[in-house]
């Protein structure tokens, strides 16, 4: 990917994985707002979490969506109940450390071994 613009720091990272714990509106809220914690990063608002009522899409897409805003950019979330399946991205204009990002994802979500991970 080419980098149209070197002159605005940008830290991104992708984290997907399948959790084993419940995962409800409160849960999604706690994660989202303590990750941030944890990484330094400062909310400006509460989390946006959406689930879809049923028969508004694919069934087997059922879950929640997720932002929360940062000073400093946000961090979304996207949950697949039916398959226990989970798509995060944080996007920052101020570096974190990846590693303490990863680690605490998989253990807030009890993941299974497999955890993939891309920084772009």
């Amino acid at each position: 990917m080419k980098n149209l613009a070197p002159n605005i720091f940008r830290q991104r990272l992708l984290i997907e994985g399948f959790y084993t714990i419940e995962v409800t509106q409160g849960k999604i809220d706690a994660y989202l707002r303590e990750l941030a914690k944890s990484l330094n990063l400062r909310i400006y608002s509460d989390p946006i979490i959406f689930s879809p009522s049923s028969g508004m899409g694919e069934k087997e897409n059922q879950g929640f969506d997720a932002f929360v805003p940062l000073i400093d950019s946000g961090i979304a979330a996207y949950i697949w109940s039916s398959h226990k399946f989970f798509s995060i991205v944080i996007y920052t204009c101020k570096g974190f450390d990846e590693q303490k990002a990863i680690d605490y994802t998989k253990d807030f979500f009890k993941t299974t071994a497999t955890v993939e991970t891309k920084s772009f």
